[in-house]
């Protein structure tokens, strides 16, 4: 079994049997890292907080190449099967593409609300899968982007401690597609309660895509919106996330109170 990098482990904190469970899901090249903090700060009002690992992820690149978009959606089913042995109320938190996860999922399985945090609608280079799995034969790598690493964080003490891949996988980039194309067609059949949570200041996934979302949320019982300032893409890691944990909370204890 591939080692997992250090740090970067799934965690599963306890909490209150009578509270609702939250599943956390890290995002594309990210690890389970970057969901802990909000882990415990949820965990700390009495939730049981799951934080899983997505296939592919946390170890090697080279292991992220081989897995596909629905390993990654398998390793989310996984984890929900895991908490309802916990609670039959489950909570889908996820970052990116870990929001991307959190949506499409919740139309296939019972969830209680979704928290989908610096989710992109599409990416901003949108290239076909077609033509990123032909990249893929001459070329293995990416970079994340053409400014120098961390730029866009606000916090540079976090971003020193974060853990993710340097470099995005072009064939892993290619299932991301795919993930994106069933989130799109299933978003209409969504019906629990949903946060969107972006920051104004992303120059990963660009703010406008939190609007798309919501425009294509059509049949969710409520949709809320938070746009924070002065955060990266990393909005659980860097300087706004403890706005980011307290809004988490609060609609979680609206839907609580509504249900």
């Amino acid at each position: 079994m591939p080692q997992i990098i250090p740090t970067a482990e799934p965690f599963f904190f306890p909490g209150d049997p009578g509270k609702p469970a939250c599943l956390l899901i890290h995002g594309f090249t990210g690890t389970p890292k970057e969901m802990r903090e909000l882990g415990e700060f949820l965990n700390g009002r009495g939730f049981t907080c799951l934080g899983i690992r997505l296939t592919g992820h946390a170890t090697a690149p080279e292991d992220m190449i081989r897995s596909r978009y629905t390993d990654w959606i398998a390793s989310v089913e996984d984890g929900y099967h895991f908490l309802r042995g916990v609670s039959d109320r489950i909570f889908f938190c996820g970052l990116s593409m870990g929001g991307v996860l959190a949506l499409l999922t919740s139309t296939r399985l019972a969830a209680t609300g979704v928290i989908a945090m610096s989710a992109p609608f599409q990416l901003p280079f949108n290239y076909p899968v077609w033509l990123l799995r032909l990249l893929s034969a001459f070329k293995r790598y990416a970079p994340k982007g053409s400014a120098a690493p961390g730029s866009g964080w606000f916090d540079q003490a976090a971003y020193r401690d974060h853990v993710s891949y340097s470099q995005n996988p072009i064939r892993s980039a290619a299932e991301l597609q795919k993930l994106l194309a069933n989130m799109r067609a299933t978003l209409p059949d969504a019906q629990a309660p949903v946060l969107l949570i972006h920051s104004k200041d992303d120059d990963y996934v660009p703010a406008d895509n939190l609007e798309k979302i919501r425009a294509a949320l059509v049949n969710a019982a409520k949709t809320e919106t938070l746009l924070v300032s002065g955060s990266g893409h990393v909005v659980t890691r860097d300087a706004a996330r403890r706005q980011v944990f307290e809004a988490a909370l609060q609609f979680i204890q609206r839907v609580e109170e509504n249900a």
